[in-house]
């Protein structure tokens, strides 16, 4: 699943490419997940142009003018490509063709990918700006693992199955821990923690793959790592389900109960 990191470097390559053209066409070709007509994509967004692309949680923000938003969230499994001419891309759940002959292909072939048309803004805080002290406030009547806390988008956007494991392991606090059990000291480590691990996570892409707009290897990562059996430390990582979500830990992260 594209995180974060993935999705601020999709904005910016995006954005280069895109902002400044007008859309010529949009094609949904997998309609299950739309709250609206296709036709209505089509009446708003057609021929207006693309101001700017942003990214709040785990959405993609395509503005087009001062009036319409095309939201797209890729979930697990979808990707983005560039296409000139006819698009031959498998799994295609949508096409944005621009002034020019640059198309995108939104593919998924889980056919799980959500397009919204001006969708309402989340006032949740989203992960790279909470407020000082957010998370003693935000858990004190939360007795849910902290991992689901953080991964379920309720108290933050944008922290995924993979990145909840490494933030968790940077801060040193057990992926088992009852939120509002967990001290302020250590919420103070974890507050930290989260938009340095994205941010690190971030640079590694963007140096390594700097044009990309589909999702990479996440080799560099600490803990959550399937293939592996060590941390970079020589830690053994532990792997169990939290809420049916795989989850990569190590014994010697702090648990509170």
């Amino acid at each position: 699943m594209p995180e974060i990191p993935d999705l601020n470097i999709f904005c910016t390559n995006l954005a280069k490419r895109l902002v400044g053209k007008k859309l010529a066409s949009i094609n949904i070709l997998v309609h299950r997940r739309l709250k609206l007509p296709e036709a209505d994509f089509k009446s708003a967004l057609e021929g207006q142009t693309l101001t700017a692309i942003n990214r709040i949680g785990k959405q993609l923000y395509f503005v087009f003018g001062e009036t319409h938003i095309l939201s797209v969230q890729l979930m697990l499994y979808g990707s983005m490509y560039w296409y000139e001419g006819e698009n031959e891309n498998k799994f295609t759940v949508a096409t944005l063709e621009f002034a020019g002959g640059t198309g995108l292909a939104i593919t998924d072939w889980q056919k799980a990918v959500i397009l919204t048309l001006d969708p309402e803004i989340s006032k949740v805080p989203d992960a790279m700006e909470l407020p000082n002290n957010y998370l003693e406030t935000a858990l004190k009547k939360i007795s849910k693992p902290i991992k689901t806390v953080l991964q379920e988008g309720k108290i933050v956007q944008g922290i995924g199955n993979a990145y909840v494991d490494e933030i968790l392991y940077a801060a040193n606090i057990s992926p088992f821990s009852i939120a509002n059990k967990i001290p302020q000291k250590q919420l103070n480590v974890l507050t930290k923690a989260i938009p340095e691990v994205l941010s690190d996570a971030e640079a590694h892409i963007r140096h390594n793959f700097p044009d990309t707009i589909t999702e990479k290897e996440r080799d560099f990562l600490k803990i959550h790592l399937p293939k592996h059996k060590l941390t970079p430390k020589g830690e053994e990582i532990l792997v169990a389900e939290i809420a049916k979500r795989k989850t990569y830990y190590t014994a010697g992260q702090e648990r509170y109960e």
